[in-house]
């Protein structure tokens, strides 16, 4: 663990709730957030993050401040990969496009809670139970060849546990009221499909966490380096969505790029076990070059993406069924 003064994670805290503040009071009337705001945001959003990563280099260090950097292009590499599935549910409840930026802006919240409970529970693990590595690596290894073989678990909104739960609380009305999440029936409280949506995207980013958390570990086990890396990825989510919403179907190898990329953390977390498990002379990979391999896939990916254009028909369809 390194040494992280209380005053840092206290700017951290302090950015974050003023970031989301300042985001939830400039768009709290519902619209369609177009192209030139959702560029505008996700400069605001990678700014901080950049910002912050070089505090991070200054204050905690060099290696620190290389984790950062490494976990926060993981994770938001396989947050790409998450917006297909956001189309997704957005398509199947027909979520109307003003009101997508208030379910996404719930969804951070509740994942930047539910991360910092999974990594913390991670980093403690980790700490007492080096072999879990192990565990971790194979997970990584199936992740990436459910990413290569399409064998992937389909997702169907309609019969998440999430909203199945959800339906057995409370009922669930079949129209929209405007952006609210519940009104009166005849003296009854319903809920409309907007709550609907959230529980769906809260029950998506459980299920993405399986993936991040084993692949953020790979590259630090340092909870202040893993979580702030983890929240500034999340928290460019929603602008990143309406930036290429209707770009996803053009990067056809990004998914076999985000493969790759597990696999190489899968391959880096046996080597680090072995490290310390098996013998010292078994070699770890250093964070330089573990930043080095993603950066580079990334690049690639998208520039082959660019380069060969994914012919009709072998394409594949986008979750919102867009051509």
């Amino acid at each position: 663990m390194y040494e992280v003064p209380l005053w840092l994670w206290t700017v951290f805290a302090v950015t974050i709730v003023v970031a989301l503040a300042v985001d939830l009071l400039v768009n709290r009337k519902a619209h369609v957030i177009g192209l030139r705001e959702a560029t505008a945001w996700s400069g605001v959003w990678v700014g901080l993050a950049v910002v912050f990563g070089v505090v991070v280099f200054l204050v905690v260090g060099t290696t620190p401040g290389v984790e950062y950097t490494t976990a926060w292009l993981l994770e938001k590499s396989l947050s790409v990969d998450n917006l297909f599935v956001f189309a997704l549910i957005f398509g199947y409840f027909q979520v109307p496009r003003e009101y997508q930026h208030r379910v996404l802006f719930l969804g951070v919240l509740g994942a930047l809670v539910f991360r910092g409970l999974f990594l913390a529970a991670g980093v403690a693990i980790v700490s007492r139970f080096t072999a879990v590595l192990f565990l971790f690596g194979a997970f990584l290894f199936y992740s990436a060849y459910k990413i290569v073989t399409k064998e992937e678990d389909s997702v169907d909104p309609g019969k998440s546990i999430a909203v199945r739960l959800l339906r057995k609380v409370i009922p669930v009305r079949d129209d929209y009221a405007g952006n609210r999440f519940f009104l009166r029936e005849n003296g009854k409280l319903v809920a409309t499909p907007l709550l609907a949506v959230v529980a769906a995207v809260e029950g998506a980013d459980l299920v993405f966490a399986i993936d991040s958390v084993p692949a953020v570990l790979g590259v630090s086990s340092d909870l202040f380096i893993v979580y702030t890396s983890n929240a500034f990825a999340i928290l460019g989510l929603r602008a990143l969505y309406f930036l290429l919403a209707d770009l996803l179907d053009r990067f056809h190898y990004l998914s076999k790029g985000l493969a790759l990329i597990l696999a190489f953390i899968g391959v880096k977390l046996i080597l680090q076990a072995s490290h310390e498990i098996v013998s010292t002379s078994i070699p770890e990979v250093h964070s330089l070059v573990s930043l080095a391999v993603i950066v580079t896939v990334l690049i690639a990916s998208v520039v082959l993406s660019v380069l060969r254009p994914a012919r009709s028909g072998h394409a594949d369809t986008p979750p919102d069924g867009k051509t």
